[in-house]
């Protein structure tokens, strides 16, 4: 059938009809309707990054440290230090790191190399007014896993910036140590052990070990002689997982050192507080079996080792000071139970006595020489409280979290 419309005639209804829509749809919509939508952006990146991000594979460990970063995600390094330096730790544990420790060797024990480790110290020493520690005054040596000066395992960045914490925090505590860096070819037990084992046998008075499995396993008893060295005091990290128990923390041969958040508190005779770091781990062991020393409580759900011993600061927000530059650009704020294992380490050397204590018996013993932290959980939304009880709920004496509580003075180490 035929249009009834010629051309022309169809082309003016179409133009028409379709002014007519042009016109109506605009002033049907509200003005910012009309307005493509803003795409969402990549999410929010978090204020705190583990450098050692896990699981770790099974016969493996990471490190525990944990960095502050900026919004962008990047290191929150700045041209001069942030957090707490030497004079803060001192103050908070009453430490006499000005004339203790002389003659004191404590060791760090990690894995891969960072190349940049005795130049980074010397900066972070001198930015405090702290006396040089070097290779050439005898002060400083590093070593690899078979007690020589080199050749030393591959660079690795997340480690790198566990050494340099590690190193930071002695020089903080026990500015008159030594300084023994023993580089483990791996991040594996085997030759994190054997690191250990060097340790203790060039002389090691304190060995801080900053590192844990993810979770405990069977064969972890087979571990244990790495960590029995009577004659050496051996402080391990308990993780940064919140509740629950990892290795060597577990280790019956070791002081398993907790975490805590550390503030000024000018209500405080002591002039500082302190809670449970929600980070910290605790908890008790699967299969290791509980020291005869170990006299926290009679639980009759936990018959095994419990963790953690004593404890330090270890919450990022209220981190530390430390300077790295390999593949990092200076200074940087660290959390982490990787914090605390250091500072136990170091006033094992302010109070020389590492040759006497046996393993973490030494806190045990004098209880009265700590500072008791009360409050605070690391249970993280996990939803355990009543079934973890002590072991993750601080409170007084003896908790999970905390252990003991912190150095007052170094008498309690």
């Amino acid at each position: 059938m035929s249009n009834p419309l010629g051309p022309r005639q169809l082309v003016s209804v179409l133009t028409v009809v379709g002014v007519v829509l042009i016109g109506l749809v605009p002033s049907a919509l509200p003005a910012d309707a009309q307005a493509s939508p803003t795409p969402p952006g990549p999410p929010a990146l978090p204020s705190v990054v583990p450098v050692c991000p896990g699981p770790a594979p099974h016969g493996a460990a990471r490190c525990h440290s944990q960095r502050r970063t900026d919004v962008g995600g990047r290191p929150s390094a700045t041209a001069s230090p942030a957090g707490y330096g030497p004079a803060d730790l001192q103050s908070a544990y009453k430490l006499p790191s000005s004339s203790a420790g002389a003659g004191q060797v404590v060791a760090i024990v990690d894995a891969y190399d960072d190349p940049n480790a005795e130049s980074d110290l010397a900066v972070y020493r001198a930015a405090y007014g702290l006396p040089p520690c070097t290779t050439g005054n005898g002060c400083f040596r590093k070593v690899n896993q078979d007690g020589q000066a080199g050749p030393y395992p591959r660079g690795d960045s997340g480690w790198a910036q566990e050494i340099s914490l590690d190193l930071d925090m002695v020089s903080a505590i026990c500015p008159n140590c030594k300084i023994l860096l023993v580089l483990a070819n791996s991040n594996t037990f085997a030759d994190l052990g054997t690191a250990v084992n060097t340790a203790a046998a060039m002389g090691a008075n304190a060995i801080s070990n900053s590192y844990g499995s993810s979770g405990e396993f069977s064969s972890e008893t087979t571990l244990e002689d790495y960590y029995n060295h009577p004659g050496s005091a051996i402080t391990v990290s308990s993780g940064d997982s919140g509740y629950g128990v990892e290795y060597p923390a577990a280790s019956q041969y070791v002081t398993a050192v907790g975490g805590t958040s550390l503030t000024r508190d000018s209500s405080n005779p002591r002039g500082w507080s302190e809670k449970t770091w929600s980070g910290a781990g605790s908890g008790c062991s699967i299969y290791i079996s509980r020291p005869i020393w170990q006299t926290d409580q009679i639980d009759p759900k936990c018959s095994r080792r419990t963790v953690a011993d004593v404890s330090g600061v270890a919450d990022p927000y209220t981190g530390v000071a430390v300077y790295d530059t390999y593949q990092q650009t200076g200074w940087l704020v660290f959390g982490g139970t990787s914090v605390s294992a250091p500072i136990i380490a170091s006033v094992y050397g302010l109070a020389g006595n590492g040759s006497s204590v046996t393993y973490g018996q030494h806190p045990y013993l004098h209880t009265g020489l700590l500072f008791d932290v009360t409050t605070g959980s690391n249970v993280n939304g996990k939803g355990r409280t009543r079934s973890c009880s002590y072991l993750c709920t601080a409170g007084t004496g003896y908790d999970g979290p905390t252990g003991l509580g912190t150095p007052n003075g170094s008498g309690g180490l």
